[in-house]
């Protein structure tokens, strides 16, 4: 780079000072040409006035004629001013000439500077001498009886033009030597000066953000190198601060419990704490596909609809040799990839599947004993006297009822928790769904002065297991019906959200759910109103049922209420895709 840049400088200035100098040549030359000519042509026609008058005086006021004096006069005259002096009649006959002998010179009445002065006035013509042969500048004057006329040799400009000429380009020769001097002396300081810049950039692309250029001058290579100093240490203090930050990243994932990993937008490891390597058995290797680490196709899935969509995705991932259960987390990085976070689950599985199983196999000893109390009680029952004795019975046997429906809900809720009920998802109507659960509960709302409607009847297709979906509008219609105020009216719905699930709701116009309670009130167990609850004879599960069975169907369930104003009970379904588009 050097060697090229310094000889484009130093040709760019010497193009420049060899322009300078012709155009010098030329201007100079021309002007002090004109300048030259002009103050020729002025002593020349000062020198024909002067000769004239001398003419005259030695006429004495008479027509000119020849003689020795006048041949005296014109040679004297001649040799002072350095000119060819001539002297001719009123008929262009040459009387007396400097350099030539009059009586072999030709008429020159018709030259044109002597016509002009014949005539009275003052004559001048450039051009070669038929008699001498040489270029001349003629000026003419006239006087007594003919005229005088004086002839410069234009040789003399000639030669004056050449000697200047001559000095103009050795002098020019002398500054373009002194100039390509200075021209090399300055490309080749330029040319530092800009290679300490270059070495500068080069230093700072390999990483070297410690390179400063050494410029101490003030022109706008300086501002420049200065301005670039600035940055370099702005991106020293960026990367050491990125460097700092990224130390502490590492030293906090380090320091996690849960293995972590990092994959960039091709599912490529990037990164992975200690913990994610003690978690396989051959560690993990940087660069690598994740599929060769992590083979769970949940996993899998997880990072691409993450590093495709941009959102966080979780799944459950499963691993044998010991078996071990991780809840995974994936979460889009921003400049493409993502970051997954196992947080391993086992011992809650654990507790969890013993949790349910001890609850199932309580709620499955219990149906035995409590359908013999209820059924020895409805005997006694039969036979027992008004009384006391009957009124014990009575809340015997309505205890062991309400005992009864609680271990069935116990049950059911367990094997769907668990997963053991199976579900029969089928392609079926929202609308029938709708319909069915109206038909179904339609004589108990009466019954219980509740006017049961139905509306906005989508007729759009979902994936789900009917009687499971039944079940859901059961629990949520007989909730109403008990909270419900006498003679205030249930409504029934479905409706596309646009989002390919369908909404379906039962809403009422009783007293409404205060927002407290609307975030628990899926919990198994949790009331509103437990006193109410108790004489109702509810068991505080239909809702945690309801809940998972729609959370199997992929669905989701809340409430929408306000105090005083009802509530409505949403959950959804999702849509038979294969069907939207014909309806």
């Amino acid at each position: 780079m050097r060697p090229r840049l310094f000889t484009k400088l130093l040709l760019a200035f010497l193009l420049v000072t060899a322009a300078g100098t012709l155009l010098l040549d030329f201007g100079v030359r021309g002007a002090w040409r004109t300048g030259l000519t002009n103050e020729i042509r002025r002593t020349v026609e000062t020198n024909a006035r002067q000769l004239a008058i001398s003419v005259d005086q030695l006429s004495s006021g008479g027509p000119v004629h020849a003689s020795a004096q006048l041949a005296d006069l014109v040679k004297q005259h001649a040799k002072a001013t350095g000119s060819r002096a001539t002297v001719i009649d009123a008929q262009g006959v040459p009387l007396a000439d400097s350099e030539a002998d009059p009586l072999k010179m030709e008429n020159h009445a018709t030259r044109p500077e002597f016509k002009i002065a014949l005539q009275g006035g003052e004559g001048s013509d450039t051009r070669t001498s038929a008699t001498v042969g040489v270029p001349y500048f003629y000026v003419a004057v006239p006087v007594q009886g003919g005229a005088v006329r004086i002839a410069y040799p234009m040789a003399i400009v000639e030669q004056a033009l050449a000697d200047v000429r001559q000095n103009i380009l050795m002098y020019s020769v002398l500054a373009l030597l002194l100039a390509a001097i200075m021209a090399a002396w300055i490309a080749h300081s330029l040319t530092q000066r800009i290679q300490r810049i270059v070495d500068f950039a080069g230093r700072i692309a390999t990483g070297d953000f410690k390179a400063r250029i050494d410029e101490r001058s003030s022109d706008e290579l300086a501002q420049m190198a200065t301005a670039l100093d600035a940055t370099a240490h702005r991106i020293e203090d960026i990367f050491l601060e990125l460097d700092q930050n990224r130390r502490q990243l590492e030293t906090l994932l380090e320091s996690l419990q849960e293995p972590v990993i990092a994959v960039d937008a091709a599912r490529r490891v990037q990164w992975a704490n200690g913990r994610m390597n003690a978690l396989l058995p051959t560690g993990v290797h940087s660069g690598a596909p994740l599929v060769e680490h992590l083979r769970d196709p949940e996993v899998i899935r997880a990072v691409t609809e993450t590093i495709e969509n941009k959102d966080v995705r979780t799944a459950r991932v499963e691993m044998t040799s010991p078996r071990r259960i991780f809840r995974l987390t994936a979460a889009p990085l921003p400049a493409g990839g993502a970051v997954a976070v196992l947080h391993e689950i086992t011992e809650i599985e654990r507790v969890e599947k013993t949790r349910r199983d001890f609850i199932a196999n309580v709620s499955h000893e219990l149906r035995t004993p409590l359908t013999s109390i209820q059924g020895y009680t409805e005997t006694l029952l039969d036979t027992a006297p008004e009384g006391s004795q009957r009124e014990f019975l009575e809340i015997i046997r309505k205890h062991a009822l309400r005992m009864h429906r609680l271990t069935e809900d116990l049950l059911t809720l367990a094997r769907v928790e668990s997963g053991e009920e199976r579900f029969d998802l089928q392609p079926i109507a929202a609308a029938d769904l709708v319909r069915e659960a109206q038909e179904s509960f339609l004589d108990a709302a009466q019954r219980s002065g509740h006017p049961l409607n139905s509306e906005d009847l989508s007729e759009q297709r979902v994936i789900a297991d009917k009687d499971k979906v039944h079940q859901v509008f059961a629990n949520l219609i007989e909730n109403a019906l008990k909270y419900a105020p006498h003679g205030t009216r249930l409504t029934l719905g479905a409706r596309a959200n646009g989002d390919h699930h369908v909404e379906f709701y039962v809403r009422d116009e009783g007293p409404g759910i205060a927002s407290e309670h609307q975030p628990r009130l899926f919990e198994r167990f949790y009331r509103v109103d437990k006193a109410r609850s108790v004489d109702t004879g509810g068991t505080g599960l239909g809702l945690a049922i309801a809940k998972h069975i729609v959370l199997k169907h992929g669905g989701v369930i809340h409430v929408e209420s306000e105090l005083g104003k009802g509530a409505t009970f949403v959950f959804t379904i999702p849509m038979d895709v294969d069907h939207t588009s014909g309806g």
